[in-house]
């Protein structure tokens, strides 16, 4: 069969730089960083004490508060970004077919705090204080599960596990059940809230996460020559998806369309990427088949773009082998630089990101990129907005365990 054509019409964030699609949005083009001491638990002893903590949101704003206190952070905050994102699709749901939509959202983790709390209770007061909700909190699925619940959508629910590949894998995964014939709308993305002591605690054990303590702001710095580890942080993207079909019959404003998506895997090592780059290098290969598009179609590159040693260097490989000598003629920038790294949310919001550059025609810069490396050698859009024609923008995920994933998305014209 052939497959359907698949257009973006609402999209909703919560992130370090902004809650809500137009905060987020208009933070990136002013080069605004979200990353700030922590101040929610204790990081005196932590080798690593900034994050990007989601600071302008209100549970309470969103939920009563029985459902505040049931409801883990990354669940809440996949529920407010999917309401946003129906909200800015102008999606009636009295007047859609709840049996042919369904979400796909993923998390990278979950629930540490929960588990941190609970653990906690059992230690001090034994397994008759664990709370009931202990299990639906920390699960994944709940995500996808409280968004079908909200929402009504009865058709395919589910979600997407693939590390910092998450949600860009998630938000493919949907275009493909769109694709052939399982749902006509889909609301996809992914959702993360682990910046806490075990998250921050766990990721510095790794030496992932950067020591630039006394310079939060500056401490993220993708492709630069003095790098020294990602930044965590915590939010959600999500995106509505829909048949052109679907859309053109409602009225919708389509955004943009999505043209390819590709996946693989690098089989090599629990966490670092294989060093030539040749697994994320076929994914984007892949994706740019699936959409019969030419590295000279591409115009623009939201990178993984972690701010670490190894993966900004096999990122930059990776975009090299697939796109040739082009590689050198398109921007790529890392907006990591200023939301620091989401995790299994950081494909969701940079989705968002992308569909923003090709309805605005204007893209975020990597801030803080202040020398230059030999090994990345790519333009990387430093520390401003560039206005340029955006027709395609291409979204790279890297994730450990080596997972890739890239989804391309296209300016939608008829």
């Amino acid at each position: 069969m052939n497959k359907r054509r698949v257009v973006i019409t609402g999209l909703g964030v919560v992130s370090p730089v902004g809650t809500g699609v137009e905060k987020f949005w208009k933070s990136l083009i002013e080069g605004k960083s979200g990353i700030r001491p922590i101040t929610h638990f204790d990081a005196t002893a932590f080798d690593c004490r900034i994050s990007g903590h989601v600071i302008d949101y209100d549970p309470l704003t969103h939920f009563s508060t029985k459902e505040a206190r049931h409801l883990a952070r990354f669940v809440q905050y996949a529920v407010v970004s999917s309401r946003e994102a129906i909200a800015m699709a102008k999606l009636d749901l009295k007047n859609v077919d709840l049996d042919r939509m369904g979400v796909l959202i993923g998390s990278g983790i979950g629930s540490l705090n929960t588990l941190e709390v609970e653990f906690r209770k059992y230690l001090e007061k034994g397994p008759s204080r664990i709370s009931p909700f202990f299990i639906p909190r920390i699960i994944i699925n709940e995500a996808a599960g409280q968004v079908s619940i909200d929402t009504g959508a009865k058709g395919p629910a589910t979600c997407v596990v693939t590390a910092c590949a998450t949600a860009t894998n998630a938000i493919g995964d949907a275009c493909r059940l769109i694709q052939y014939g399982d749902a006509d709308v889909m609301i996809a993305g992914g959702t993360e809230s682990a910046t806490t002591a075990l998250g921050i605690g766990g990721f510095s054990a790794l030496k992932a996460l950067t020591k630039r303590n006394d310079e939060p702001e500056r401490a993220s710095r993708p492709f630069d020559r003095n790098r020294d580890g990602f930044v965590m942080a915590e939010g959600a993207g999500v995106a509505i998806l829909e048949t052109l079909e679907h859309a053109e019959a409602r009225g919708a404003t389509i955004l943009a369309e999505v043209a390819g998506y590709g996946r693989t895997s690098d089989a090599y090592h629990v966490t670092a990427p294989e060093a030539s780059g040749a697994g994320a290098s076929r994914a984007i290969t892949l994706a740019m088949k699936d959409g019969n598009l030419t590295p000279q179609d591409i115009s623009y590159i939201n990178a993984h773009g972690t701010s670490t040693e190894l993966n900004d260097k096999v990122e930059t490989l990776a975009v090299k082998k697939a796109l040739g000598e082009h590689a050198y003629k398109v921007p790529m920038s890392s907006t990591k630089s200023m939301t620091g790294h989401l995790l299994g949310a950081a494909g969701g919001v940079e989705f968002a990101a992308s569909v923003l550059t090709i309805r605005d025609n204007i893209v975020p810069p990597t801030i803080n990129y202040e020398n230059p490396d030999p090994e990345c050698d790519l333009d990387y859009v430093p520390n401003k907005a560039r206005k340029m024609e955006v027709n395609v923008a291409m979204s790279n995920s890297l994730g450990f365990g080596g997972h890739n994933a890239t989804i391309i998305v296209k300016k939608f014209s008829q």
